[in-house]
């Protein structure tokens, strides 16, 4: 797959960015600012133990994040419910593909006893799509915060969850429930979603975080860059959300699970990283995350105490 980048004098990439072609012409595969951590330490080992004796998935694990290594060793980490088996094919993610077998009911209360064996001031659950179930797999999530809400009461509860295909019901299910974050991906710019997120929509997107919003929740998304997006298109974007009043933004790096999923056409300069944390700021949001190797759930303890401690609301 071959994608053009716009070559207006604004959205040229940063001096110090870094393409696939001008590595490979040097003979590296990753610009120096992008460096994982080797997972190691007694608090990798004993989520990695926990997680195995649950019976559990972490997104850690299932989309290859760069920053298991870290987030493991300080004790924290992001479930994923609803099995590990996506109905949806998005061309930028590592976690597989096809028709699910089964719906794990018991799931809620473990992975909320995981939560309390973990102490976890902080919860991040995400999911896999289930386009297959009939609310999307809502129900499971609202259970979830339930378990989580009497088993682990001081826990805050972040949520990253589908578009539900865009199902109001399905979506009350959860916000009824009131997690203290909602967050729903935007992942990447209009242009580029019949490419990167073929089954979903920009606009079924931003009407979730929009009803999120009106249902009293505080909000968040994230997105990823280098996949061919603009600077300008992802300033777009992020007023968008703002329009919206998204609370909370996540920008990272995009980069390439295996050779058939969507190349990255651009290794971001982390100056470029800081310079949109700081519009983004200007914009209003109250808590922007932002470089090369962010991700939705990086740190999400801090950027939900940063977005209350500022006033969002």
């Amino acid at each position: 797959m071959s994608l053009d980048v716009a070559s207006s004098p604004q959205n040229l990439p940063h001096p110090g960015s870094e393409t696939p072609a001008s590595l490979a012409a040097r003979g590296r595969r990753l610009p120096e600012w992008i460096r994982g951590h080797i997972p190691s330490g007694s608090g990798y080992s004993s989520i990695k133990s926990l997680v195995s004796e649950q019976r559990l998935h972490t997104v850690c694990e299932e989309a290859r994040c760069p920053n298991l290594g870290e987030c493991w060793s300080r004790g924290t980490a992001t479930f994923m419910i609803l099995g590990d088996t996506c109905t949806r094919a998005c061309t930028f993610c590592a976690v597989k593909t096809g028709r699910p077998t089964e719906l794990d009911l018991d799931e809620p209360r473990r992975v909320a006893e995981s939560i309390k064996l973990m102490r976890l001031r902080h919860a991040v659950i995400t999911s896999v799509n289930r386009d297959e179930l009939l609310d999307g797999g809502a129900s499971i999530f609202a259970e979830l915060i339930r378990q989580v809400r009497i088993q682990a009461p001081d826990c805050r509860i972040e949520l990253l969850i589908p578009d539900m295909m865009g199902v109001r019901e399905s979506l009350d299910k959860i916000f009824v429930e009131k997690p203290d974050i909602l967050n729903h991906n935007l992942e990447t710019v209009p242009r580029l979603y019949r490419e990167v997120r073929p089954s979903a929509s920009y606009g079924r997107s931003l009407n979730v975080l929009s009803q999120a919003k009106e249902a009293g929740l505080k909000t968040k998304s994230g997105m990823m860059l280098g996949l061919g997006e603009s600077i300008d298109e992802v300033r777009d974007v992020m007023r968008d959300l703002r329009t919206i009043d998204c609370d909370i933004l996540t920008l990272g790096q995009y980069l390439r699970p295996a050779d058939w999923h969507h190349e990255v056409v651009r290794y971001v300069h982390p100056d470029e990283f800081a310079m949109l944390k700081k519009e983004g700021m200007a914009m209003g949001f109250a808590h922007v995350e932002s470089g090369p190797l962010v991700r939705s759930s990086y740190h999400a303890d801090e950027q939900s105490a940063s977005a209350v401690r500022d006033g969002a609301h």
